[in-house]
């Protein structure tokens, strides 16, 4: 089976979790300047939510390039990532709704841990169907990044119920990590 059905039914997923998360955001009730202060956690929770969608979308398309086919193990694993991502827009809604209160601030992290985890069980079954040699697995190699993600994720989580400005900022960090994209997978593709 080609990979071109994932990569569009996938692509057209993430534009419409994109698209609820920005019909979140409702316009202040006055024409004010003053009126938007209000709204700066919502905005900041839909931007950093934005990045996070964005980052699984463009890691997603490098990932998908190196494959020339997939299987029934791979489009599972694919909508348990979309599954997760899927989550996004409300646990995004949440947090926003409530700034850094503990419990939103919590699901907001266990959202992105079930993403980054789906991705890598994504990446293992490509892996799995396309051999220890294959462009792709010279390419991921041990994923730290990856693994590095998925252990901060845990640390916000925890860090949600006590300190929550810190989980915050480790959700950040976890963004910047990854907004620069992954160079692996090109440069093999390029060789």
């Amino acid at each position: 089976m080609s990979r071109g059905r994932l990569e569009a039914f996938s692509d057209g997923v993430i534009a419409i979790i994109i698209t609820i998360m920005v019909l979140g955001l409702a316009p202040p009730p006055s024409a004010e300047l003053t009126a938007l202060q209000p709204l700066i956690p919502v905005f900041s929770s839909y931007v950093l939510s934005f990045v996070f969608v964005g980052i699984y979308w463009n890691n997603h398309h490098h990932l998908l390039q190196t494959v020339k086919q997939v299987n029934g193990q791979v489009l599972w694993a694919n909508l348990h990532l979309l599954f997760w991502l899927s989550l996004v827009p409300f646990a995004t809604a949440w947090m926003g709704d409530n700034g850094l209160a503990a419990w939103p601030l919590a699901l907001y992290g266990i959202v992105l841990l079930g993403a980054g985890f789906a991705y890598f069980l994504l990446t293992q079954a490509l892996l799995k169907l396309h051999g220890k040699e294959s462009v792709l697995a010279l390419a991921v190699g041990g994923d730290h990044k990856g693994m590095i993600s998925l252990f901060v994720y845990l640390a916000a989580i925890a860090l949600a119920f006590w300190h929550g400005w810190i989980a915050g900022l480790l959700y950040v960090l976890v963004a910047l990590m990854w907004l620069i994209p992954d160079q692996r997978i090109e440069k093999k593709m390029t060789q």
